[in-house]
This record gives C-alpha cells, sequence and structure tokens, in this order.
C-alpha cells in the first residue's frame, strides 16, 4: 500500500488550477465590468472594441446616482439596511431558538410542527400568498411602510431547518444533561451552551438572510410606493428615469448596491467560512 497515496488527494493538476482560474475570471469579470461602465460615461458600454480599463467618472457618476430625484437611491438604500438588518436579527434569534427546541427538547407535536415547518420550505408562500398578504397589509393600514415589508420575513422556515441539524451535530445531549444536573435552566443552557457551540452555523444564517432580504425586489415592488423603496427597487427606478438607459447610471447604482454586501462578508468571512467547512467536515 502506497503511503503517500492520501497526499496525493490535496495536490491539484495543472488542468485543475487552469480550471479554477477560468471559473475565477470568469466570477469576476461581471464585477469589473461594473466598475469599468460605472466610471466612464453611458456610451462606454457600446464602445467598439469595449474600454478594458475603469474611467475617472466614478466619483461624479456616484453623485449623480445619490442625488437622482426619481429613484430615490439613497433612501433605498438606507430602507434595505433597515429591513435587512432587522429581519436577520429576527430570524437569527428565532431560528436558533427554535433549531435548539427541536433538536434537543421533547415535546408534545414536535415531529408534526417540523413536518410543517418542511412544508413551508416547499412551497412557493410569497408568490402564492402575494395578493391575501397585500389585501392584509391593506386592513392594517401597512402599505408604503417598513413594517409591511419586515413583519412577514421574520420567520424562515430554511433557517430553522438549518439551526436545528447544526444543533444536532454541534451540541450534543450529553452537554445538554451535564449543564441541567449543574442546575441550569433551559434559558441557561441556550445561552451558555448552544449559543456558543453554533456561532459559526448563525453566521451562515445571518449572511444568508441579509443577501435574501437585500436582493428582494418583487414584494417591495408591490407594498412600497416609488418615493419610499428598496435598493432593488430604487435601481429599477433609476434605470427608467429621465436619463433614459443611462447605464452608467445603472451600473453605478448596481455597484452601490453590492457594497454592503461586501461589507458584511468582510466582516463576518472567517466565522461563514469556517462554519461551511465545520459542517462539511462533521457532514
Amino acid at each position: 500500500m502506497n503511503r503517500h497515496a492520501p497526499t496525493r488527494l490535496w495536490s491539484a493538476s495543472p488542468l485543475t488550477r487552469l480550471a479554477l482560474l477560468v471559473a475565477l475570471v470568469l466570477s469576476v469579470w461581471p464585477l469589473y465590468w461594473m466598475v469599468v461602465i460605472a466610471s466612464r460615461d453611458t456610451s462606454a458600454a457600446s464602445q467598439v472594441p469595449p474600454p478594458f480599463l475603469p474611467g475617472g467618472n466614478l466619483g461624479t457618476n456616484v453623485r449623480r446616482a445619490l442625488a437622482d430625484e426619481s429613484s430615490h437611491l439613497l433612501t433605498g438604500l438606507g430602507n434595505s439596511i433597515v429591513v435587512s438588518g432587522t429581519v436577520t436579527l429576527a430570524v437569527v434569534v428565532i431560528s436558533s431558538l427554535a433549531g435548539f427546541a427541536f433538536a434537543r427538547l421533547r415535546f408534545a407535536g414536535r415531529t408534526g410542527l417540523l413536518v410543517v415547518v418542511l412544508l413551508t420550505m416547499m412551497v412557493p408562500l410569497q408568490q402564492i400568498g402575494i395578493i391575501p398578504l397585500y389585501i392584509a397589509m391593506v386592513q392594517l393600514n401597512w402599505v408604503n411602510t417598513m413594517q409591511a415589508v419586515i413583519l412577514p420575513f421574520l420567520v424562515n422556515g430554511f433557517g430553522i431547518f438549518l439551526m436545528r441539524q447544526y444543533t444536532v451535530q454541534a451540541v450534543p445531549n450529553e452537554l445538554i444533561e451535564a449543564a441541567r444536573m449543574d442546575g441550569a435552566s433551559t434559558w441557561r443552557i441556550y445561552l451558555s451552551v448552544v449559543l456558543p457551540a453554533v456561532r459559526p452555523g448563525i453566521a451562515v444564517l445571518a449572511l444568508l438572510t441579509f443577501m435574501q432580504n437585500w436582493n428582494e425586489f418583487l414584494w417591495p415592488l408591490v407594498v412600497l410606493q416609488p418615493d419610499n423603496p428598496t435598493v432593488q427597487v430604487a435601481i429599477r427606478g433609476l434605470s427608467q428615469s429621465n436619463h433614459g438607459q443611462d447605464y452608467s447610471m445603472i451600473f453605478t447604482g448596481t455597484l452601490l448596491s453590492i457594497v454592503p454586501l461586501v461589507v458584511v462578508f468582510a466582516a463576518f468571512g472567517r466565522q461563514i467560512v469556517g462554519g461551511l467547512m465545520e459542517g462539511a467536515v462533521k457532514a
């Protein structure tokens, strides 16, 4: 038996490295092209051959996009930060609590409730329920308010299932029983035992939830007015503004919209990658 066989599993062949390089270029190129057009005037988008280096108009285009009165991009950025941050915090708290309950607590109807949670993941509730949900918002007089785009997303079936699975792997029953023998209450076990153990899973869920709500388009388009949009709706308004098809403005707005996502990933990237790797190793 060759002792060096396992080592070769970790070495990448030149073909693998070439494939990874091609994948990296294809992934980064749209972002780079967005920066190029956002830093030039709109005619650069149709030039032949196209420009491959950024121009010097990025600052001007950013100021024009933020000051555009028809799109309300600055308002959209602020609204999306409030909505995405609030929903992310609520989903993380509720999902970690529910995941702990489903994974390590014994109560009547646990299996049935978990089946209901899984069913919500299989049915596109937002698309199916958009009309009755809008009627409910009208009856509550919540149309064109932030609670209308926050409340429907405070509970996430995928988040509950993810945290349930992560808690099963990260928090053994023996640890729970030891904490109970020491006199810890259920809340103390959750705060002192469960939360530290599932922190990488929480980081992954927080990023996915923030991205999902930051990129949400259909429901804010329906329930919010054009003068009070989220960022994705504002970008749509930017493409339909008085400037016509000003691609430099559209690309600038898109570039501004991804900055918070980059900041969130930079802040929590280490824990996110660690959580994904830990889950992969345990699986």
